[in-house]
């Protein structure tokens, strides 16, 4: 884990270069670009400086999600086609201090991007940049396999049932063979599972996975359990990554996870029924 200092705390010229964390899942519309967002942000609101990489190229959601799409002028595939430089593509955010949007071509497809364009990115990016979160498209396709082929994290995106959990298992196939840190023979990357919109009450009616049961299927580190909320669509819509809304129980969720990604021990929470205090069950509140 990168237990560099914030970015605020002074680089020297010997600094380590960024951690690349993938966001991917086996299945598409788990909530990985929503867990993308709310990551990065996490991460820069910790002081590190943070770039968050749009590799869905050809659907483009990052930067609504961001609430930035009405300031994109160049994308990814622009710097790596050299119609632009990482700069000029590079869209701050207004709201997160460090952190920074790099968001995918709306109008090219999965080829535009190559191997050593997307790793000439990476490496400028890694020069300046404390770490670098990449929100993979969902699958094994060509922006997935590039998403994932420079990882030193991986938070593998699914939701409680069971299509979802073992497309979830191909994905930790590919992180364990096919891989730059596989191919030179460097430690494996870190693998870690973000349980997304959880019901404990649906579980309790089995209607939907356990989190046991998805860790025993899995078996790899679980780092935050993000409870079924409408509050999640809501900041979606809004612009507006959940994780700064920290009054409902997914942004809460959110930063938990972030806490558990940089080493910190935190009891998860959201996983029991909530039951009705006393007062809410005699006026048949909910």
């Amino acid at each position: 884990m990168n237990t560099r200092e914030p970015a605020e705390a002074g680089r020297t010229e010997e600094r380590v270069l960024a951690k690349i964390i993938v966001v991917t899942s086996g299945k598409g519309g788990v909530g990985k670009t929503t867990s993308s967002a709310a990551i990065g942000t996490g991460l820069a609101l910790r002081g590190f400086k943070t770039a968050i990489i749009d590799f869905d190229v050809g659907l483009r959601n990052l930067d609504l999600i961001m609430g930035c799409e009405r300031r994109v002028v160049y994308d990814f595939v622009n710097v790596i086609n050299k119609e632009a430089t990482l700069n000029q593509a590079l869209i701050k955010d207004k709201r997160t201090p460090n952190l920074f949007i790099l968001p995918a071509s709306q109008t090219r497809d999965k080829d535009a991007l190559s191997q050593e364009g997307v790793q000439a990115v990476l490496n400028e990016l890694s020069r300046d940049f404390d770490y670098i979160v990449c929100d993979s498209p969902a699958g094994i396709e060509k922006g997935a396999q590039m998403a994932l082929y420079y990882a030193d994290i991986a938070v593998v995106v699914t939701n409680p049932e069971v299509s979802s959990v073992r497309d979830s298992d191909r994905i930790l196939g590919i992180l364990q063979s096919k891989t730059r840190r596989v191919e030179a023979g460097e430690e494996p990357v870190q693998e870690h599972l973000l349980l997304t919109r959880y019901n404990p009450a649906r579980v309790q009616a089995g209607e939907m996975l356990s989190v046991q049961d998805v860790e025993d299927i899995l078996a790899i580190p679980l780092i935050g359990v993000i409870p079924e909320s409408e509050a999640v669509l809501k900041a979606s819509n809004q612009g507006m990554p959940v994780i700064l809304d920290q009054e409902t129980e997914a942004g809460q969720a959110y930063s938990d996870a972030v806490a558990r990604l940089l080493g910190e021990v935190v009891e998860h929470r959201f996983l029991e029924v909530q039951k009705k205090g006393f007062f809410k069950r005699l006026l048949g509140g909910k």
